[in-house]
């Protein structure tokens, strides 16, 4: 089976070293030298600026989870219970469940066509409407790398900075991509990132989160090992999580990142071959980095780490089995180590992919080859079931209900219904690729 993304170990094997390490010295617990190694590992990783001669002083805390960091710098940009919180929409429900966590209200912002990634434009007006609307800004933003592409840093950070609301940037999926020369994930107040089993490097689970003082390090690591007040005993003044990184993942982490280069490298590799490869199939595109002129430096802009590899296919593009597509309600989890699924009884719902998306995804899977839909964009799901429109503006239309309120302007949502990731992974060979895309043109009804 060829699968999206998964793991791959270094080839010295040094992530068994630390591991062992871990048991040798009775660290089998969340904090330990693992863990300040690979910290130190990944601030010296997000900190360099290649070419200017210059870096940068940001501070890492290694967490549980990517989820465990956006939650834990939402709390730390003052958000409770009644605000509201700008989100991206296309993207994974990480990125917008921990506002929820805290008694908050998303408010989804809808994607520009290039990037995939939150419309700046939309972003601002939502903005002026929700202080209009409530007399208050936002407490915070929420861009995403989706699929390791960056967003505007530009346009998205001048606009937060104009309205004086903090970005929180997730770059879980963004690992070492960059806008032009500087690591995402370092221009916010915080930054993001996820080592899940099926990232660009793995802890086999854990995510971090990168701050830019030494107090807002103290403070969140405070937060995520239970708010312990400095007393012989325990005692608590606020509300804490257990969210540290445990010694034995963090030696994975260690390992890992001496491969970590390697692995960007292979991925965009394996991008720049599905470009040659897919460019005279026709009906079937790939997303690619948007124009955007270089720095003076001649960095790139939209310098992606291509974590997964993404087409779309026509709406008129007929793919063999289309017609059988959706007949039969799905028995197990599809793609990823999702765990337990919640049983449903339709195999339809009001907003899902085309046909033959669905046809392609099953006929891949027919061939050994994991291919996946795009995000399903969060203002479409029934937890954060918005309602009807209620109302229009200028190149967007808004709904609102009690949990969402969510700009729309249709590009996420077109997106989902054409969009099919297909694999990048460190596994994934050049003959792979070959494989995979003489599948796609077998699938296709000429």
């Amino acid at each position: 089976m060829i699968n999206l993304c998964l793991a791959h170990m270094s080839e010295a094997g040094i992530e068994k070293k630390y591991i062992q390490k871990a048991f040798d010295d009775n660290y089998v617990v969340p904090l330990g030298p693992n863990v300040n190694q690979f910290e130190a590992d990944l601030e010296r990783f997000v900190n360099r600026m290649p070419g200017s001669g210059q870096r940068q002083e940001k501070m890492v805390v290694a967490l549980s989870a990517g989820t465990a960091a956006v939650h834990l710098s939402l709390i730390a940009c003052g958000v409770q219970p009644g605000d509201e919180v700008c989100v991206q929409s296309f993207t994974f429900c990480a990125s917008s469940h921990p506002i929820a966590y805290l008694g908050a209200k998303p408010i989804f912002i809808d994607s520009e066509p290039g990037s995939w990634n939150m419309d700046p434009t939309l972003l601002e007006a939502a903005i002026k409407d929700r202080i209009a609307k409530t007399g208050r800004a936002p407490k915070a933003i929420v861009p995403v790398a989706l699929y390791g592409m960056p967003y505007d840093v530009d346009r998205i950070m001048e606009i937060a900075d104009r309205y004086g609301i903090p970005v929180i940037e997730d770059a879980a999926e963004g690992f070492g991509s960059c806008w032009k020369g500087r690591v995402l994930g370092t221009f916010g107040r915080f930054g993001v990132l996820s080592f899940n089993g099926n990232k660009m490097i793995t802890t086999s689970g854990g995510g971090a989160l990168i701050c830019s003082t030494k107090e807002q390090k103290d403070s969140i690591m405070w937060y995520a090992t239970q708010a312990r007040d400095a007393y012989p005993y325990y005692q608590h003044s606020a509300i804490g999580y257990n969210y540290r990184m445990s010694n034995v993942c963090a030696g994975i982490g260690i390992g890992q990142m001496t491969v970590a280069d390697d692995h960007i490298a292979h991925h965009k590799h394996v991008q720049e071959l599905y470009g040659r490869l897919l460019k005279d199939v026709p009906g079937v595109t790939l997303h690619e980095a948007p124009a955007h002129p270089d720095d003076k430096e001649g960095h790139k802009a939209y310098d992606s780490n291509f974590w997964l590899c993404t087409v779309t296919l026509d709406s008129d593009l007929r793919i063999q089995g289309q017609e059988n597509a959706y007949k039969e309600v799905e028995k197990t989890a599809v793609g990823g180590a999702a765990g337990v699924i919640r049983m449903v009884d339709s195999p339809v719902t009001d907003c899902q992919p085309n046909d033959n998306v669905e046809a392609l995804r099953v006929f891949m899977l027919q061939r050994k080859v994991e291919a996946r839909p795009v995000w399903k964009p969060m203002h479409c799901h029934p937890v954060y079931n918005g309602g009807a429109a209620v109302s229009e503006g200028d190149g967007f239309v808004l709904r609102e209900g009690p949990k969402m309120a969510a700009y729309v302007n249709g590009v996420s949502e077109a997106l989902f219904k054409q969009g099919v990731c297909i694999p990048a992974g460190p596994c994934v060979s050049d003959d792979d690729v070959r494989y995979i895309v003489d599948c796609i043109r077998e699938a296709i009804v000429r």
